[in-house]
């Protein structure tokens, strides 16, 4: 499967830090986050990654390369225009080959195993799988509801019609999708997923939850990005599990 690291975003939160470097590179424990999401893909055998760049994009380009270090194939998307969640992959539609890939953010750490992520999707033969937190606040990330079956069925109430009871979740930022999802979504706009997400519920598509709770980080404030070195020093997520037999 290949994978699709989303960096195009300005990191406002976080500025002035993100006003010199992006926010994908800045570091937790010395390596760069988007650096701990690419060896956490390698060592899922995950090789091929697409990431798109907007906000100090060429720095990003340059701290990677092609890839080679990490043995993996590194492939850039450029948008002179920053185009979203949605407007991003739709523009590297092409390089999915009409198959499976897996997204992630670069600003957002979380230890998951994503082989059993992948066997879970093909298993369930879903168009979408969405990663799922148990959250008090799950409204204010984004309110996700999902059947008993793990069927996701609306998200931020849009979707299917209310009947039976559904679980609140929020929805953690790392999705498996089929590209033909993205025949929902216009070319080179600015545009959110969650918009062909939410048309192929109504469609009939079959779009998974996957429920998770290790540790999950979005690195989007001060406090959060002072608390995840602090979890990164406490061995809450592990580095050295991902590079095991990766050379950095």
């Amino acid at each position: 499967m290949k994978a699709m690291i989303l960096a195009a975003g300005f990191g406002t939160r976080l500025r002035p830090l993100t006003d010199v470097t992006p926010k994908p590179l800045l570091p937790v424990a010395g390596t760069p986050m988007i650096v701990w999401n690419l060896l956490l893909l390698k060592r899922h055998g995950i090789q091929d990654v697409v990431i798109n760049l907007h906000h100090l994009g060429t720095m990003i380009e340059e701290a990677l390369g092609d890839g080679a270090r990490f043995g993996m194939r590194i492939t850039y998307s450029r948008e002179p225009v920053i185009l979203g969640t949605g407007g991003g992959i739709k523009q590297v539609e092409q390089w999915f080959n009409g198959e499976p890939a897996l997204m992630l953010n670069g600003d957002t750490l979380f230890e998951l195993d994503l082989t059993a992520l992948i066997a879970f999707h093909h298993a369930h033969d879903a168009a979408a799988t969405l990663v799922l937190r148990d959250d008090p606040e799950a409204t204010r990330w984004g309110l996700v509801e999902v059947t008993d079956q793990s069927e996701v069925i609306r998200i931020t109430g849009r979707g299917l019609p209310r009947s039976a009871p559904t679980r609140a979740r929020m929805f953690a930022g790392i999705h498996i999708l089929h590209p033909r999802l993205l025949r929902y979504l216009p070319v080179g706009m600015q545009c959110s997923i969650i918009d062909a997400y939410v048309q192929g519920i109504q469609d009939g598509e079959r779009i998974m939850g996957y429920d998770f709770d290790g540790f999950w980080s979005d690195v989007g404030t001060p406090e959060h990005y002072a608390q995840v070195q602090q979890d990164a020093a406490a061995g809450l997520l592990s580095l050295a599990a991902r590079q095991s037999d990766c050379s950095v």
